[in-house]
């Protein structure tokens, strides 16, 4: 029982490493640095804060390492309540994991393109801009279609939190819910555009939700009692 305890409190540790991680190579890197519709003022930003963006590289790499850890803490604390649904949990996740990871490489090709090595001589300045702006699209039609199975999962994690008996079952539902926010936002995204921005606030309910288990799992953990 002890045992399960420092597991919910490791887990509720790497689940808050990861919001830390991704969130600020996401919102503090490049939504600070990336001006939409602007290549040249995005490149002037990457340039006078390289070390910064290189930083949320970095960062984004640390999230998905401790996401699997993360992963691991939680199959081992829900896999008595049900395996089948634990495995599920993991495995949707882990796909999200190498997605993210590969996507990785479109975030690095503007240091590439900006680091005015001999083959890129051929191009002008103002195609050198281009470029870094489509690949940062790139990254984020990639960070998007990860977070595909970011949210898939929360929707086997919310059942097994709901029927667990030592968490909150509310927080089983706000999980669940939160699957479906993160789905309905990327669909969203994907198939109507010009309404993402729009449909920004369906991702607030999400965000607190995961952000609220995370601190219940490192502060509470779990009730001990009901443990097997």
């Amino acid at each position: 029982m002890d045992s399960n305890q420092k597991i919910a409190r490791i887990a509720g540790l790497f689940y808050l490493l990861v919001a830390l991680f991704a969130g600020f190579a996401h919102f503090f890197v490049r939504q600070g640095m990336v001006v939409s519709g602007d290549p040249a003022a995005t490149v002037a930003n990457i340039r006078a804060s390289e070390s910064l963006f290189r930083l949320g590289f970095v960062s984004d790499i640390l999230a998905q390492t401790c996401f699997i850890v993360l992963l691991l803490a939680l199959y081992k604390l829900f896999k008595p309540v049900n395996k089948i649904l634990a495995r599920l949990m993991v495995s949707i996740a882990f796909v999200g994991v190498p997605i993210s990871c590969l996507n990785l490489l479109n975030q690095y090709a503007v240091l590439i393109l900006l680091s005015g090595s001999g083959d890129l001589t051929a191009f002008s300045a103002n195609q050198l801009n281009g470029l870094v702006m489509f690949f940062l699209d790139l990254h984020d039609t990639g960070y998007g279609i990860a977070h595909i199975f970011f949210g898939l999962w929360l929707f086997p994690l919310g059942l097994l939190v709901y029927r667990s008996g030592f968490l909150p079952k509310f927080f089983g539902i706000m999980l669940i819910l939160a699957a479906f926010g993160y789905l309905i936002g990327i669909f969203v995204s994907f198939l109507f555009p010009g309404y993402a921005e729009a449909i920004q606030p369906i991702y607030i309910q999400p965000g607190l939700a995961e952000i609220s288990f995370c601190l219940w799992l490192l502060i509470k953990g779990v009730k001990v009692q009901h443990l097997v």
